[in-house]
């Protein structure tokens, strides 16, 4: 199971791969697509994901947000843009901070975001210090999900909300009968994810530390698209990344196997074996 400084190592050594991938200097996503009515192209759908986390969540002006894994910043100014609302970013990657700082500055949101290197599971926030706390596919990577629940809590404000979409187990307990060829394994070893649970089970800690009026949406026929586009970049992939890392002995251990993640999460999906899905609890 990774552990924080793991998971900062990831993301800093497989950022090139997303910016080149994912084109981070236009799409500032890191995430899945939701692809629905009217959207046209992959960045449109990226954007469309923060657009629905941010309906379900009601964010308006007055509101204050804290993005808990932030990536490279896009949520944080998706958000600040569309309401106007103050929001500040935390991640465990220096790079995606660095990467974050930059973006704002260029569009003169210095005023309105901050982003900062910090632990989600163990902020240095004052109780209630915000209105609504967004999680965008980051909450699959603590390897413990009570944590950042009770963390979650202790930061929202009574009546705040927690938002977010992330992959989540189809069934309790994968075994080789219901995975045979290991594909959740493969795929959370390749791309730094701790572990993976089911709605069930996140509903549930979600209860027990104090949340309530919990609803769960499933986007998991919207994200496919997504899904299948890092399936064919795995595939493309292959050869350069195998090529590489036959000249380059020393690559760093997440860079070296990370094409192949694209590939284990499609077949996964396809065997239906996690669904992707939106979650809204209220404290």
């Amino acid at each position: 199971m990774f552990n924080q400084k793991d998971i900062a190592e990831y993301y800093d050594t497989t950022f090139v791969h997303y910016k080149k991938w994912w084109n981070l200097d236009r799409s500032l996503s890191l995430h899945y697509g939701i692809w629905e009515d009217g959207i046209k192209s992959f960045t449109d759908s990226l954007w469309h994901t923060n657009k629905v986390l941010m309906d379900k969540a009601k964010i308006k002006a007055s509101d204050r947000v804290l993005d808990a894994g932030c990536g490279v910043g896009g949520a944080a100014i998706f958000i600040c843009e569309a309401t106007n609302a103050t929001v500040t970013g935390i991640s465990l990657s220096q790079k995606q901070i660095d990467f974050a700082h930059e973006a704002i500055q260029n569009r003169g949101l210095q005023h309105k975001i901050d982003f900062q290197l910090m632990d989600y599971t163990q902020t240095a926030f004052p109780d209630a210090s915000f209105d609504v706390i967004w999680a965008c596919e980051s909450v699959s990577s603590a390897p413990d999900k009570t944590l950042f629940i009770k963390e979650a809590f202790r930061l929202l404000k009574k009546g705040g909300r927690l938002i977010l979409s992330d992959y989540f187990l189809t069934k309790d307990g994968q075994t080789e009968q219901t995975d045979p060829n290991g594909l959740i394994k493969k795929w959370v070893k390749t791309w730094s994810i701790s572990n993976l649970v089911t709605t069930d089970m996140f509903k549930g800690c979600l209860i027990d530390k104090g949340f309530n009026d919990t609803q769960i949406f499933n986007y998991t026929e919207q994200i496919k698209k997504s899904a299948k586009r890092m399936y064919y970049a795995a595939l493309l992939g292959y050869l350069p990344s195998e090529l590489y890392n036959m000249f380059h002995p020393k690559v760093s251990r997440f860079a070296k196997s990370h094409y192949k993640s694209g590939y284990y999460q499609y077949k996964a999906l396809k065997e239906g074996l996690w669904q992707y899905k939106v979650i809204l609890a209220i404290k």
